[in-house]
């Protein structure tokens, strides 16, 4: 009978097919191995299909079992949750609250949140960690935080809940003293217009996104580990890249920056992103938590 269906079941199919072995999956789930061929047996016969076809050294997903994953791990995320809200309904008001940003994001929107929150929450201390690329997400996922402001539609979790801030514009710029700089006006710079050129570029301290380039055109590169290293370098010369333009907006007004009109990277070098607020579904948020996600919403739709 279907409603005779555990959570242990389930959480021992996706424990199977995500580590590649009963074996493995015993070792994680802290099981004799024997206790999990059982489980995945009972379920199997429950369902009234195979799983897995175990003719082979390792146990391989059937094709119906292929089906059934989504819908367990879905079932997982979904009882996570509702174990996680209920664990912060009952928790008291955290001591430290841990949240990492993206280095995308104007930090100073960051911190009139946290002015907000701490009208409410004066005790809380708070630890701000910002990071490129695949460093919020990673930070949530390791519970490094608990809360992440995250830029862009490139790395996303099931686990992981995203509510929309605003969107944030990056642009091309070059030094002004730059070759780059002297390019006829009005014509698109094409991607060979820049091979003899050095792109500044972010490097993701996480492993989330290895073996990927975002946005990355010359064959020469400087990878560096900040957003303020890369603003410095590019404002020294060194070479181009693209910088969220509430950075940069002040340098191109004065003459120090010029923006890039390279097609590659949108209409007119620009590109926009949208901005997140994102926590696990399957941890409890604090009061404290839950209240600097909703400033840093509505400071960002304009609420008083």
């Amino acid at each position: 009978m279907l409603d005779a269906l555990t959570l242990d079941q389930m959480r021992t199919f996706v424990t199977i097919a995500e580590s590649g072995s009963f074996r493995a999956a015993a070792r994680k789930l802290s099981r004799v191995q024997s206790g999990v061929s059982v489980a995945i047996a009972n379920l199997e016969a429950q369902l009234g299909v195979e799983l897995f076809d175990r003719s082979g050294h390792r146990p391989v997903l059937t094709p119906q079992g292929r089906a059934l994953l989504g819908n367990a791990r879905d079932i997982i995320v979904r009882v996570d949750a509702l174990r996680a809200k209920a664990r912060g309904y009952a928790d008291g008001v955290e001591t430290e609250l841990a949240v990492a940003v993206d280095t995308l994001y104007p930090l100073q929107q960051v911190g009139r949140a946290i002015s907000r929150m701490r009208q409410d929450f004066p005790s809380v201390s708070v630890r701000v960690r910002v990071e490129p690329l695949g460093g919020p997400l990673d930070a949530l996922k390791q519970k490094r935080c608990a809360l992440s402001v995250m830029v862009g539609e490139d790395f996303r979790d099931p686990r992981i809940r995203f509510d929309a801030l605003s969107s944030i514009t990056q642009v091309a710029v070059v030094a002004a003293t730059h070759p780059l700089a002297d390019g006829e006006p009005g014509r698109p710079l094409e991607v060979l217009d820049l091979a003899d050129h050095l792109q500044i570029v972010l490097s993701d301290p996480s492993a989330i996104s290895e073996g990927r380039d975002f946005g990355v055109l010359s064959p020469q590169t400087c990878r560096v580990n900040t957003q303020d290293a890369k603003h410095s370098l590019i404002l020294g010369g060194a070479g181009w890249g693209r910088l969220p333009f509430w950075l940069v907006e002040r340098d191109i007004e004065q003459g120090r920056l010029a923006r890039l009109n390279i097609g590659a990277l949108g209409r007119g070098g620009e590109t926009a992103s949208e901005a997140y607020v994102a926590h696990r579904l399957d941890e409890a948020m604090g009061p404290a938590a839950r209240r600097l996600a909703d400033c840093l919403i509505e400071l960002d739709t304009g609420g008083a």
